[in-house]
């Protein structure tokens, strides 16, 4: 098999830090196929579905915001193993509860993906460690290979969960089917662990903050200082695509086929492991897209069709339709990751990346934890499951117009891979 130059070149470290993010995606996407039906069967209502995620979500906010705007400081490989722990101790916590409150208070203190994306301090981590250890120059190529495996380890998991609850039912009661997936989900988070003991040092910044006594308060607390005015603006837009993307975490995408067709787990694992190929195959494209028409022009130009398709799936009259058009949109709704991903590394100094990532990154899960809460609450009317396709689209939409409004005239800060001039100094004064 002829691997990518980019990927023959990364080190042990690199490696080891792909194999995180497959490992980890594979559990957050086995999980979020079987998540609302698994809790329906412990006898939740939808309203209490939605507030259970949106805590979960908002949750998984305030470790990132802690984990990140630390790790630099730290030290990321500690931050990550931190996070591990705390990815099992949910997992164990969802599996062997009923109550509504411990539920909440275990998706609010551990580390939960009703969505099968990432959520806790683990990706702006990685980005972090991976830009030490890979060229500048092969940064967006790498994070699109990175995406890739993510997207292929969900598909995967979604994959697996679904059969393997499918298969179990044959002979279990569906509530335990699903509770073997969540036990499946807190052992994973053990080996994820371990894993993550393996990286070696030269993940960690070479320029630690630690000699932060004197600097502003700001800056000890949120870990970022010439890069915060990039970031809060980032910030707020990547909130909004978030907060409109909630509405329709996979849980709930994979509930409203359950609800609408009939789908059986088995089914629902295979449609959203075909969609989450797809995307992960996508992001493969963005590095040349990226090359050829910008930064900024790949994550409007697909991102924007793309919710349009999302806003087409509950107007479809049959299943096939519905299924053809959600993925479509999966075929080019990742796109814009790599790019985005590269895009905010390149912006801030080295050794503010951890922090600079994981901002963005909490702002991202506190939009996405709002929107499940209203979610719930309309799957709880028949009438109104379709309303947060077309929620989430509009917003996503707004977004891409704001974006591209916001940008549009800033050099794309890649080509400080080819111009040493322009710094993240410069782009940030453009911002």
């Amino acid at each position: 098999m002829i691997i990518p130059i980019a990927l023959h070149r990364l080190t042990r470290d690199a490696w080891l830090l792909f194999a995180t993010r497959f490992t980890r995606l594979f559990a957050y996407g086995a999980l979020s196929v079987v998540l609302v039906l698994y809790l329906i069967n412990l006898g939740l209502s939808e309203p209490d579905i939605g507030l259970v995620l949106t805590l979960t979500l908002l949750g998984d906010t305030l470790v990132s915001l802690y984990l990140t705007t630390q790790a630099d400081r730290i030290g990321r490989r500690r931050m990550l193993i931190v996070g591990a722990a705390l990815m099992a101790a949910a997992g164990v916590a969802f599996a062997f509860t009923r109550q509504l409150w411990l539920l909440a208070l275990a998706g609010t203190v551990g580390v939960i993906s009703p969505s099968g994306q990432e959520v806790g301090p683990f990706l702006p981590i990685e980005q972090a460690a991976l830009s030490e250890v890979v060229p500048s120059r092969a940064r967006t190529e790498v994070f699109a290979w990175y995406a890739m495996a993510g997207s292929l380890a969900t598909a995967l998991g979604a994959l697996t969960s679904g059969y393997l609850a499918d298969t179990l039912q044959r002979s279990w009661a569906p509530l335990e089917s699903y509770r073997v997936v969540v036990v499946v989900y807190a052992c994973i988070g053990v080996a994820l662990a371990i894993i993550v003991s393996r990286v070696s040092r030269a993940v960690e910044p070479e320029r630690r903050l630690a000699v932060a006594a004197a600097r502003p308060w700001f800056v000890r607390f949120s870990g970022i200082g010439e890069s915060r005015h990039v970031v809060l603006k980032l910030s707020g837009l990547f909130a909004l695509d978030s907060f409109g993307g909630g509405f329709v975490v996979q849980s709930f995408a994979a509930y409203w086929f359950y609800l609408r067709f009939g789908m059986d787990p088995a089914t629902l694992g295979t449609l959203f492991f075909a969609a989450n190929v797809l995307a992960g195959i996508s992001a493969l494209f963005a590095s040349r897209l990226a090359g050829r028409i910008g930064l900024l022009n790949t994550m409007v130009v697909t991102h924007l069709p793309s919710n349009v398709l999302l806003m087409l799936v509950p107007l479809m009259p049959t299943r096939p339709l519905a299924e053809l058009m959600l993925l479509l949109r999966f075929s080019i709704s990742q796109m814009d990751v790599p790019t985005r991903q590269s895009y905010t590394m390149a912006v801030v100094a080295p050794a503010e990346r951890s922090a600079a990532s994981g901002i963005t990154g909490v702002a991202r899960t506190t939009g996405a934890a709002l929107s499940p809460l209203f979610a719930g609450l309309l799957f709880s009317h028949p009438s109104l499951i379709n309303v947060p396709f077309f929620i989430a689209g509009a917003l996503k939409i707004t977004y891409d117009v704001l974006l591209f409004r916001a940008f549009r005239s800033v050099e794309p800060p890649e080509k400080r891979a080819v111009d040493p001039s322009i710094d993240h100094g410069e782009t940030a004064r453009q911002l």
